[in-house]
């Protein structure tokens, strides 16, 4: 029963449906589920923090619920987006509509799309659900970010050279261009150099990058074709509203933690005090346990359902969705954030041990 609990993630595209059917303002159906009740329950339930024993975890890894749940996602995510394009070109929206529309489709791609394409971009590259995690990222015209969030970000984070990293003090708004081409820049490089070390040209179709931005022209190609201007401007922008959340889950996720340099100059290694990590047992479900990002970086391969909560890890005030409405107010953000960063930094300066 635990397994199918994480089949809540599916009443966010059903929301998208039934706002849509009904019309008027419960267009902003999705919205309202995501960012309203799903912080307030998450208030009324105890928080997530029980972790699998040995013994349980194996049972967790050979369930086939979880994954067929999880699995799920994809297809379902590929015809919520195509589908919405013919919405967008055939139905007779009023403005007010047509936004309340392409808003929630941008939050379902990014909580059910990108939440799924997060963790399977971590699976073996060549593997089928690594080229799902592709297909997922396509939707948003997002290719290449599972590249670089696992080549680049797990290897960076927490340091300068991390875009995905928001510095103490940083607002939303100046992260999010950093991040979208912080991330872009890094990964195009680290392929541009894999290619000259082969003595090979950077446009070439051994680089996946090119691929990538050649498969996503194409997509941007058909979707033009197939649906028109009008079905065109609905799917580039839901896919900037679920690109923007995501990238706002970045931020929020390690806002003002850093590595520090260790005595033999380089940085620290990844640990569980570098990340920020949510209990909430209702985002956890929705999310597949994404709020437990202190597990995830220590174990980038661990399915969602083995994730393990760590108390002495960073803890956020709330789960992500209401997080997500705290930092687009930068002033409550940061009264908010800023005093328990810097307290974590303090006490893991008290917990160190003496050189």
């Amino acid at each position: 029963m635990k397994a199918l609990e994480y089949a809540l993630i599916y009443l966010v595209p059903v929301s998208v449906i039934i706002g849509l059917m009904s019309g008027n303002l419960f267009i902003f159906l999705t919205p309202l589920l995501v960012f309203g009740l799903v912080p307030l329950l998450d208030l009324a339930f105890a928080k997530d923090i029980d972790n699998p024993t040995a013994d349980q975890a194996q049972a967790l890894s050979g369930n086939l619920i979880y994954r067929l749940v999880f699995w799920g996602c994809v297809p379902l995510q590929v015809v919520m987006v195509v589908w919405g394009a013919s919405v967008a070109t055939e139905w007779s929206l009023s403005v007010e509509e047509l936004i309340g529309f392409t808003l929630s489709m941008g939050i379902s791609s990014a909580v059910m799309g990108l939440t799924v394409a997060h963790e399977l971009a971590h699976r073996e590259k060549g593997s089928l659900e690594y080229l799902l995690s592709k297909i997922l990222l396509a939707t948003v015209l997002y290719a290449h970010w599972g590249m670089d969030h696992v080549i680049g970000h797990h290897q960076d984070l927490g340091t300068p050279k991390d875009p995905s990293t928001a510095k103490m003090g940083e607002s939303l708004y100046h992260f999010l261009p950093r991040s979208i081409s912080g991330g872009f820049n890094r990964i195009w490089s680290i392929e541009a150099a894999r290619q000259e070390q082969k003595r090979r040209p950077v446009w070439n179709l051994n680089n996946p990058m090119v691929t990538v931005l050649l498969g996503q022209v194409v997509l941007l190609i058909g979707i033009a074709l197939a649906f028109g201007a009008p079905g065109f401007f609905y799917f580039v922008f839901q896919a900037m509203i679920a690109v923007c959340l995501l990238e706002t889950v970045n931020y929020i996720g390690h806002y003002g933690l850093a590595r520090e340099i260790a005595s033999d100059g380089r940085y620290e290694d990844v640990a569980f005090h570098h990340s920020w990590n949510a209990g909430g047992r209702l985002t956890s479900r929705f999310l597949f346990n994404l709020g437990r990002q202190s597990d995830h970086h220590a174990h980038p391969g661990r399915h969602y359902q083995l994730l393990h909560h760590h108390a002495h890890s960073p803890q956020l005030p709330a789960g992500y969705p209401a997080m997500v409405l705290l930092a687009l107010v930068p002033p409550l953000w940061r009264s908010t954030m800023d005093n328990r960063a810097s307290n974590s930094s303090i006490q893991r300066l008290l917990a160190r041990p003496e050189d």
